[in-house]
């Protein structure tokens, strides 16, 4: 369901020269005997997730759909960037629905946390707080504001207004949430936050939002079939995360995510945290960067085009558009545009992103990979992460380094807590 396009990619080596590297990570993978393997619960999440916990996620959709016209979806990093990911791409911008789904607890903002306060004072709200430990800082500031603005608004009834997405055990989420009376949700002990967009931590914002998470999980199930496959010539999240290796073999320390549509912004948000937190080790790995054209070649273009030539483009593209329409007629034509009169706003698009190509690829000498989406749907949506999960395991495995945890962001957090004067 998803074509990777090398015909632009400049390669100087054969893909097919890593296929006994590949299976042996392959065979790795699966058996789960890797660094970091205890985190590999993704893999064969399409079959061991839990049914029933499933229905209770689409039961509580509903509910929240019914009782509230905001939705706080209250974390931070992969306790939100997957599920933002996924409306946004999903139902685009300036989607019209009832339920408004606004993100909190992801920042130390002042202004935003108190103006998202306000903002919601007069609007019936429901909470859906995700964090594993229950001690991740922004996260518990923010609920804590949120939790005491519900009380003071709803009284005892706060209580069927608050979900909590935590560990089934441990942290101090869980207990909390038990004492409380909140409805509770488990993240699942083998899946990293930056893999959580298909367990209940992505699953029941975007259920909430309206979006129908059985097509979701069918295009999981669809691409874990697809990609347990270690052949090169047949799998192309593997194709993908050799190529990734060959750019860096070629002196290209720094990949950008392109896309040309606005509703996919935050899937590149997403994926520069399931790349960036996964390979940035041990002094190893590409930066990942993102950019949405034709947007962002009026400020970075020009870099991309004429700069240090330390970068390649990955470039999503999606096939089909939610929307479209044809370019009317000016008798006047004093904005002299007459010449696309009658052409769509589509086709129009897909010539800015054919001219950029040309540009970046044949003049600027920059390598580009096409990744091709055939839509932007929930199905898709499914498909297309368990396409970079895999494509991650393995170009990470290729480095060497574990893709699975994140020492580096800990050193932060300890500064940071001296500093408040935490005990």
């Amino acid at each position: 369901m998803i074509k990777v396009d090398l015909s632009h990619a400049l390669l100087e080596g054969n893909v097919l020269d890593y296929q006994e590297e590949v299976n042996r990570i392959h065979a790795m993978i699966h058996g789960k005997t890797g660094k970091g393997s205890d985190y590999l619960g993704w893999v064969d999440w399409a079959e061991t997730f839990d049914k029933d916990e499933f229905n209770r996620i689409k039961a509580s959709a509903k509910k929240i759909r019914e009782q509230a016209d905001v939705l706080l979806v209250c974390g931070i990093g992969g306790s939100y960037l997957g599920a933002r990911a996924a409306i946004e791409m999903i139902q685009g911008t300036y989607y019209n629905d009832d339920l408004e789904v606004i993100y909190v607890g992801n920042t130390f903002s002042s202004t935003s946390i108190v103006r998202i306060l306000d903002y919601i004072k007069d609007k019936d709200v429901a909470c859906n707080v995700i964090s594993k430990s229950g001690t991740t800082t922004e996260t518990s500031l923010a609920f804590r504001l949120i939790r005491q603005f519900m009380e003071e608004k709803y009284g005892d009834q706060s209580v069927d207004r608050i979900y909590v997405t935590t560990d089934k055990e441990t942290g101090l989420l869980k207990p909390f949430a038990d004492k409380k009376g909140y409805e509770t949700f488990v993240i699942p002990d083998d899946i990293g936050g930056r893999f959580s967009v298909i367990t209940p931590v992505g699953l029941l914002p975007i259920a909430a939002a309206g979006i129908d998470i059985d097509e979701m999980m069918n295009g999981i199930k669809k691409a874990t079939a697809d990609f347990n496959n270690p052949n090169l010539e047949e799998n192309p999240a593997y194709v993908y995360a050799v190529v990734r290796r060959m750019m860096e073999k070629q002196g290209k320390d720094v990949e950008m995510f392109v896309s040309y549509e606005p509703h996919l912004l935050f899937l590149a948000e997403w994926w520069k945290q399931l790349f960036g937190e996964s390979e940035g080790k041990e002094e190893k790995g590409l930066l990942p960067a993102s950019v949405n054209f034709s947007t962002d070649l009026h400020s970075m273009g020009q870099f991309v085009q004429d700069g240090k030539k330390i970068l390649f483009e990955t470039v999503v593209l999606v096939d089909e558009p939610m929307e479209d329409m044809n370019v009317p007629s000016d008798k006047d034509d004093l904005d002299e545009l007459n010449y696309l009169e009658g052409k769509s706003l589509h086709w129009i698009n897909e010539q800015a992103f054919k001219g950029t190509l040309e540009a970046h690829e044949v003049t600027g000498n920059v390598p580009n990979v096409l990744l091709h989406i055939p839509k932007a749907d929930a199905y898709n949506f499914g498909y297309t992460v368990m396409f970079f999960f895999k494509a991650l395991a393995m170009s990470v495995y290729m480095l060497d380094v574990n893709p699975f945890d994140q020492p580096g962001v800990e050193v932060y957090k300890k500064n940071m807590f001296r500093l408040l004067g935490k005990k």
